[in-house]
């Protein structure tokens, strides 16, 4: 069975199928893990995906229109360049977040998305944009997140410990009870101009 002979799939396992480049559009799938596939430049049009897995997956510049995910996890992922603005958010329940474990997840936009409580640990965040939006309960443990943009951002009780690389500036993103590495911490106090002395 593929995903092109069926609307709706419940607890399948996909392994190592390639749809680069493919459309994917109007599919249900629940419970279901993808484990390495390519879905390299495929689009997902109108699909859902509900308490699924991608494990090894290479999900680079996916285009997600108007697609849903809820209580999604990514392992070991590529997912690079995606924007995530793109999906279908509406409805979101609370406490159905999207979790990134060790993935490469560079480029990509979270602009304006209220995604509280998301996962993004251990993983490689380059140029991600997480502008105006709200990660209030997020961790970001662990993860690079060398040039990503935080402006506007809702970082109540985020979690920070051993991340790196962060431009936070205190003066226009909410970090109310977040926590960070003591020695990383020090990124903070840059837009300030403070000269800091050993």
């Amino acid at each position: 069975m593929t995903m092109l002979d069926s609307e709706k799939f419940y607890n399948q396992t996909f392994c190592e199928m390639n749809y680069f480049q493919e459309k994917i559009s109007g599919k249900e799938f629940d419970g279901c893990h993808f484990q390495s596939c390519d879905f390299s430049e495929a689009t997902f049009l109108n699909c859902e995906f509900s308490e699924c897995k991608f494990t090894d997956c290479n999900l680079s510049i996916v285009n997600v229109n108007n697609s849903k995910f809820l209580d999604v996890d990514f392992i070991d992922c590529k997912v690079i360049g995606i924007n995530w603005v793109k999906a279908d958010w509406h409805g979101l329940a609370l406490g159905s977040p999207l979790t990134f474990k060790k993935c490469m997840m560079n480029s990509s936009s979270f602009y304006g998305l209220s995604l509280e409580k998301t996962v993004i640990k251990d993983c490689r965040a380059h140029d991600v944009d997480f502008g105006e939006a709200n990660f209030s309960g997020a961790s970001f443990s662990g993860s690079d997140l060398t040039n990503s943009i935080f402006h506007k951002t809702n970082l109540t009780g985020a979690n920070f410990n051993g991340a790196e690389n962060y431009d936070i500036n205190i003066k226009n993103n909410v970090i109310k009870n977040a926590k960070f590495c003591r020695y990383e911490a020090v990124r903070l106090l840059e837009p300030l101009g403070i000269i800091l002395t050993d």
